[in-house]
């Protein structure tokens, strides 16, 4: 939903002004001055003397001094005595004479009751400048009461002031970029450029107007009532499937037994009808009812049984700061930071609201405390829709006899303390409905009502409505004799159209304005989304509404009617879902809401009726909202029995809370890790290789010393720890990958080397390797993870000693004796030789003895 600059002022006339316009109609007691005063004083009247004649002095500030070329400095004026708060002080001149003599006059007048003022003023020249304030003098004609009686205030000048203007650039504090690392409150005011991330949840009631920056950071989406479209602004969003803690809320998953492989235990809320999930967010704590035993008073006696709580408790942690009994829980955040008039902010005070059975109560958000309980009789129920920060419309009924001025429009303010309702009243106009419209674009403050024509108990047309949100009267009506409406909950006004799906698949679109049909969308896929199954919702930001279908999620733009993406949730395996894409692939349904938070849309699979047994792959899953591409996912599907998007809610800080299907609340964001490192502890003589070893493991509380992994294998990793899936993934054929450490030597002579980065062991958290110190002395080992988007950064140190080279060793030269091996061997060859002979000359001297 887009809002620019020029569209907030618009939106200021349209809606407020024209509320503040009514006023004259209103039945409101307030404290007025005398007709016969003149607030804003001007010259003395001719022949006029004053009851009072005041001399005043006048006073100029300004900063900084020096400053830079083409830099502002701010300048403060005022005088002194003060007025009264009733008058305003006018005509005050500051006069710029430029270091080339031109000059440069601003007028200003004073703001009430101070007398003081400022501005901002780019200085354009080098050298030095004068300036100097000049007031002219200003008559009051004042009234009979000695407190306002006439008045008039002496002229008064200051001296010329010097402002030197160098060439050079006067830098300012440093800014404070946005965390990337873990963070926890309270946020510092050091940090104002956090300022952008800093919002709470929900968003009721938001108000963006006033700030520049509101279109540049979020410039399609409504300030006013961001919440009506599931989109929340101002806080950060979870970026990988990383489970910081979490809760058992129920008993649920498999029953087992002799139930059957497919029956499971119904996930319940902690209240009828809802799931356990916050209630606010504000400050990094969240608030909500939890059922537990507690001890209670019943009929003078104190007994245990189960009783509903208020609940504050951190988001990053889940620690429980407090409890509380016999509370009407606020769903609603009262910021009290401006004042009336919207002209500048003050220190911020907030409350916690509730509002129902025709009362107004207001809670302490540290203590819990109830610090207002008020009547808002003659309203009912809420008093009304909370559209905008502080401010409610609600219709009064007067009754038949009041007609034709029957139905008003009260529009009222829940600011102050006041116990009078009637004071709290700031229009009451008549109203031609009895009822807003159920479909309100705040932004363009107009409304409708769309509703399906029935024959037979089948659905034979569409009729539509446009309204006048702040007369209720009707600008048009349309009937679509040929259209059938899908649901009445799938229909959103926005960006000054209304759409409503038919259940042929596609949307149709009227402008608010005219009842003109803007454009029919493109036809989502044959057969399921064609046939329009899916969820009882719709949501709009970044101009675009969204559809979740039993066969993808859908999103479409505002302007054209145009499917900018789809996204299918594929099933990994086959058989497990009746559902298709168009050619026939296996996908999983998706038949709830979701929430768009921080460029991201969450939501999760199921269907209208599950089927039992329950679908297995079904998964929580979060995408980029501009693209469609998948960011990340986890096998959590939500709990409630139709999956009514109530299971996601509360994102604050970067972190998510979603109740699942098997009784856990889990809250997703960035946690805490621990970083060790170990090398030998002894002296290590230079020369010689050393190993450095050490580990990087996840502290959140949900999986405290578990390894640390990449944000690849996360969701293989939480769904192993807390769904006790194989660690391999469906098919056992998926590695976990750990994280990076960079690995850092300190020299004792203040060097520093470089040993090189590492990743750790995703299994085990471990790390190791070998380096070899190039000299002798002391050196300081630092291991170092940086962090991620699901792991704040950690580090750790150890220290190793070099010594000197082991020095060669000497061996002595030593006398080898003469080996006589060989002579022997000869020698004993010749003998036996000698005696082959020997044998030999006397077998020849018998063999020739004489005859």
């Amino acid at each position: 939903m887009q809002i620019s600059r020029k569209t907030g002022k618009t939106i200021v006339i349209v809606v407020i002004s024209l509320m503040i316009s009514v006023m004259l109609f209103a039945n409101v007691s307030a404290p007025l001055v005398q007709a016969a005063e003149v607030s804003v004083g001007g010259p003395m009247p001719a022949g006029v003397i004053a009851n009072v004649t005041v001399p005043t002095v006048a006073y100029l500030s300004f900063r900084p001094n020096p400053v830079g070329l083409n830099q502002p400095i701010l300048v403060n004026f005022w005088l002194v005595p003060a007025v009264t708060a009733s008058r305003v002080v006018r005509d005050y001149s500051i006069t710029f004479v430029k270091p080339d003599g031109t000059k440069d006059v601003i007028k200003m007048d004073g703001e009430p009751a101070t007398t003081a003022n400022w501005f901002e003023y780019v200085v354009d020249q080098v050298g030095d400048w004068k300036i100097k304030l000049d007031f002219p003098g200003t008559y009051f004609n004042g009234t009979s009461n000695q407190a306002t009686q006439s008045a008039y205030y002496n002229p008064a000048s200051t001296g010329e002031q010097i402002l030197k203007v160098q060439q050079d650039f006067v830098w300012s504090w440093p800014p404070s970029p946005l965390p990337t690392d873990y963070w926890t409150r309270p946020v510092d005011f050091v940090h104002r450029e956090w300022w952008p991330i800093l919002g709470n949840w929900p968003s009721t009631g938001y108000d963006g107007t006033h700030d520049p920056q509101w279109s540049t950071r979020y410039p399609d989406t409504n300030p006013y009532w961001s919440s009506q479209y599931d989109f929340t602004p101002w806080v950060q969003a979870p970026n990988t499937a990383h489970i910081v803690w979490s809760r058992q809320t129920a008993l649920a998953g498999l029953s087992g037994g002799q139930t059957g492989p497919g029956a499971g235990m119904q996930v319940g809320g902690s209240t009828t009808g809802s799931p356990d999930k916050p209630d606010i967010i504000y400050a990094g704590r969240a608030y909500q009812a939890v059922t537990k035993p507690a001890s209670v008073l019943i009929n003078g006696t104190i007994r245990t049984q189960p009783t509903t709580l208020w609940q504050c408790y951190d988001i990053r942690t889940g620690q429980v700061y407090w409890e509380l009994t016999d509370v009407n829980r606020p769903t609603i955040i009262e910021y009290n930071y401006r004042n009336e008039d919207q002209t500048f902010a003050t220190s911020a005070s907030v409350n916690l609201l509730y509002l129902g059975n025709a009362r107004m109560e207001k809670y302490n958000p540290f203590t819990g405390a109830l610090t207002a309980n008020i009547s808002i009789s003659p309203l009912t129920g809420s008093g009304g829709s909370y559209y905008k920060n502080r401010y409610c419309l609600a219709i009064q009924d007067l009754g038949s006899s009041a007609a034709p001025n029957r139905y008003r429009l009260i529009n009222w303010t829940t600011a102050g303390t006041s116990s009078n309702f009637t004071s709290r009243i700031l229009s009451n106009t008549t109203y031609a409905r009895s009822s807003l419209p159920n479909l309100i674009d705040w932004n363009a403050g107009l409304g409708a009502q769309v509703s399906g024509i029935t024959i037979a108990g089948a659905y034979s047309g569409i009729t539509a409505q446009g309204f006048d949100l702040m007369t209720g009267q009707s600008l048009w009506n349309s009937t679509l004799n040929d259209e059938t409406q899908y649901s009445g909950s799938c229909a959103i006004a926005d960006h000054g159209k209304v759409v409503q799906l038919s259940q042929r698949g596609y949307y149709v679109a009227w402008d608010l304005r005219t009842g003109n049909i803007a454009w029919k969308s493109e036809k989502m896929d044959y057969p399921w989304g064609q046939s329009a199954f899916g969820a009882y919702s719709a949501q709009s930001a970044y101009g675009m509404f969204f559809r979740e279908s039993y066969d993808a999620v859908y999103a479409f733009d505002w302007d054209t009617g145009k499917i900018v993406w789809k996204y299918h949730s594929y099933s990994p395996a086959a058989f497990e879902s009746p559902y298709t894409d168009d050619v026939g692939r296996e996908v999983f349904s998706d038949n709830t809401g979701a929430e768009i938070v921080d460029g991201k849309f969450y939501s999760y699979n199921c269907e209208h009726t599950q089927t039992w047994p329950r679908t297995r792959g079904w998964k929580l899953f979060c995408l980029n909202v501009t693209t469609g591409e998948e960011l990340w996912s986890i096998g959590l599907p939500g709990g409630a029995a139709f999956g009514d998007a109530t299971d996601i809610g509360g994102f604050a800080d970067g972190y998510m809370s979603m109740t699942s299907a098997i009784g856990y609340m889990y809250y997703f964001g960035k946690g805490k890790s621990a970083t060790t490192v170990t090398a030998p502890d002894v002296v290590i003589p230079k020369g010689n290789g050393i190993v450095i070893k050490g580990t990087v493991l996840d502290m959140s509380p949900a999986q405290p010393n578990t390894p640390c992994v990449s944000k690849e294998s996360m969701k293989l990793q939480m769904e192993h720890i807390h769904l006790q899936t194989s660690i391999g993934g469906l098919w056992g054929n998926e590695t976990v990958t750990g994280v990076p450490v960079t690995l850092t030597a300190m020299g004792s002579d203040g060097t520093y080397i470089d040993i090189g980065t590492v990743t750790t062991n995703g299994y085990y958290g471990t790390f190791a390797k070998e380096w070899t110190p190039p000299a002798e002395g002391t050196y300081e080992i630092i291991a170092s993870f940086t962090g991620d988007e699901s792991y704040g950064s950690s580090a750790a140190s150890t220290t190793i000693s070099i010594g000197p080279a082991t020095a060669p060793i000497e061996i002595p030269e030593q006398i080898v004796p003469p080996d006589y091996t060989m002579t022997i061997i000869y020698a004993a060859v010749a003998i036996i030789v000698a005696v082959v002979i020997a044998i030999a000359i006397v077998g020849i001297v018998l063999y020739k003895k004489p005859k």
